[in-house]
């Protein structure tokens, strides 16, 4: 198990350049966690947006020396492409603990490059290049392959990572909370949630739903032979086989009275094993509304979207949708909480109207039925955005998304309703990037904030796809940048890409395969001010909010992975480079 203790600040003083003379030396290795930015790229279109900070300054803002030059070189060094002046200096102490310089560079020619200021040093080195964020798209897909349950993944797909089939659940066990007598079950494949091995249905059907709304908005981003998994070369989309790995694991979880079992799941966490390793009995856990309103959407969505994959299979899906529709209108309230012997993760939830606009919206758009449109007149989306608005109420932002995406379905009055709301939304998320020294739109930094940053250029995108207004995609190029290395703590946190990405996630198998870096393609939830794992992860004391984030495997709190903060990356990067 890699436990070691790499956290911000001092990884930060490791990688620290020392003082360097005034013009560009010859190539340094060691690149300064001081200049912060996109460490995998930009598009030849794109202004090159960076920050000088003292990442670990508390003193007062009146002591700061700001950096008067910058050079852009090429990654020897040795010849300089630009030369500017940094920005004005700004105090961001309180939300980023840093006292700031922020700078705009336009557009440069496809390259390599790197930024140096004098007696600071050199940042990490990026591309500008077209298609310039393709692998960071595949990647992050690939690493749904990777949490692949009840299935092997030899060298061919999974190169290094390759490992042991674990968990095939086949013969699972009903927990007295399934509503059922006790006996057993078949509910194979599915993705691992998160860092844990357990499968639950809320957290599945929602990011199958982000995922399924990027085949939607620009056709399918990754064709047959694309991510080299085990369905490549069967002639149909490599994006839709993947998701269909997790769509027919959500259909075993179906009961047969329309209802959707809430989670499968051991009775408590496994250790750090692989998960092979991890052999406790499994169970089949509750029943909620909520699960069964957003299989009921995503299988929906899923129906429109593989009516051309495989209409018996859409068949399925949809008639799967209807049952569960008509046990989520009869069983309004039934909240799902662990039972008193469960401590793995809950997805609980006090109101399902946001699950209920969802699947009423899918139902609506793949049958044009009047009875789900009476639905969503009586309980409309709620068209909102803020921190930690995710699991439990971005689907009401999806059933305004898929609505706008069929406006011959829609009346009039409804949709301009929607549009002027999710466009009004989307306006105040741009002024949040304008005005934030790191051009990312959240001012709260809680469990999986990199998914509140990812999600809200989600957002962005559908007002993108409302207007074609350009200034949404710039703001959904700036959230990315923020991900991928423009942030305070000067990481890309997407396992395997930038220069400088987290290590130590919070992954029961990266931490168990004795393989020195994690599995590529998986964000990291980001920082979290709330600190739920301090009392196993060291954090600096009195950490701005962020900065509240470590990397150490202990810290699920900010150093997790999980479906629901991938599929938002993944939806993003597809969107820009369909739009770039």
């Amino acid at each position: 198990m890699r436990y070691l203790l790499l956290f911000p600040f001092l990884f930060l003083l490791l990688h620290c350049g020392g003082d360097a003379p005034a013009g560009p030396p010859s190539f340094a290795d060691r690149a300064t966690a001081r200049i912060q930015l996109n460490q995998v790229g930009y598009y030849p279109d794109q202004p090159i947006r960076f920050t000088y900070a003292d990442t670990s300054y508390v003193g007062d803002p009146l002591q700061f020396r700001p950096a008067t030059v910058f050079y852009v070189t090429d990654l020897s060094g040795d010849s300089t492409v630009h030369e500017g002046t940094l920005g004005d200096t700004l105090d961001w102490r309180e939300l980023a603990g840093v006292v700031a310089q922020s700078t705009r560079i336009d557009p440069l020619p496809a390259g390599e490059y790197r930024i140096f200021i004098p007696e600071v040093g050199y940042s990490h080195p990026f591309r500008v290049a077209e298609n310039v964020l393709r692998e960071v798209f595949v990647g992050s897909v690939r690493g749904l392959y990777y949490q692949r349950a009840g299935q092997a993944l030899p060298e061919t797909y999974a190169g290094e990572y390759a490992r042991e089939a674990g968990h095939p659940d086949t013969a699972v066990q009903f927990h007295p909370s399934s509503g059922r007598e006790a006996g057993k079950t078949s509910s194979p494949g599915g993705w691992y949630d998160a860092g844990d091995f357990n499968k639950y249905v809320v957290n599945g059907a929602f990011p199958v739903g982000q995922l399924l709304a990027l085949y939607e908005d620009v056709g399918d981003p990754a064709a047959d032979g694309t991510l080299n998994i085990p369905e490549s070369g069967n002639g149909r989309s490599d994006y839709l086989d993947e998701i269909k790995y997790e769509l027919d694991w959500l259909l075993t979880m179906q009961d047969a009275d329309g209802g959707v079992f809430h989670k499968l799941t051991t009775l408590k966490f496994a250790g750090m094993v692989m998960p092979r390793g991890a052999t406790k009995p499994r169970f089949i856990v509750g029943k909620s509304t909520a699960a069964t309103f957003d299989f009921a959407a995503a299988a929906a969505q899923a129906a429109r979207v593989y009516r051309e994959y495989d209409a018996d299979y859409a068949d399925r899906l949809l008639s799967a949708a209807r049952h569960a529709w008509s046990w989520g209108i009869a069983h309004p309230a039934e909240f799902f909480r662990n039972p008193p012997d469960v401590s793995t993760g809950e997805y609980g939830d006090d109101n399902a109207d946001d699950e209920r606009a969802w699947a009423a919206a899918e139902l609506f758009a793949t049958t044009g039925e009047q009875e789900f449109y009476n639905d969503l007149q009586e309980n409309p989306p709620r068209v909102r955005f803020g921190p930690g608005v995710g699991w439990t109420a971005y689907m009401g932002n999806l059933a305004a998304f898929t609505l706008l995406r069929h406006p011959d379905r829609v009346p009039r009055e409804f949709h301009d309703r929607l549009r002027g709301q999710v466009i009004t939304l989307a306006d105040s998320l741009q002024l949040a990037v304008d005005g934030n020294a790191y051009r990312q739109p959240i001012t709260g930094f809680g469990w999986g904030s990199n998914s509140d940053v990812a999600n809200a250029a989600m957002f962005l995108a559908a007002a993108h796809r409302q207007t074609r207004n350009a200034a949404y995609l710039n703001a959904m190029r700036d959230c990315m940048n923020y991900l991928l290395g423009h942030n305070p703590n000067a990481v890309c946190y997407l396992t395997g890409f930038g220069t400088r990405s987290p290590m130590f996630i919070h992954h029961r198998q990266s931490a168990a395969d004795g393989i020195d870096a994690p599995v590529p393609g998986l964000l990291s939830g980001g920082p979290n001010e709330r600190q739920q794992d301090k009392a196993d992860t060291r954090y600096r004391p009195g950490v701005a909010p962020m900065q509240s984030w470590a990397d150490q495997t202990p810290s699920y709190a900010s150093n997790e992975i999980c479906l629901n903060w991938n599929a938002p990356l993944t939806y993003v990067a597809g969107y820009l480079e369909a739009h770039q």
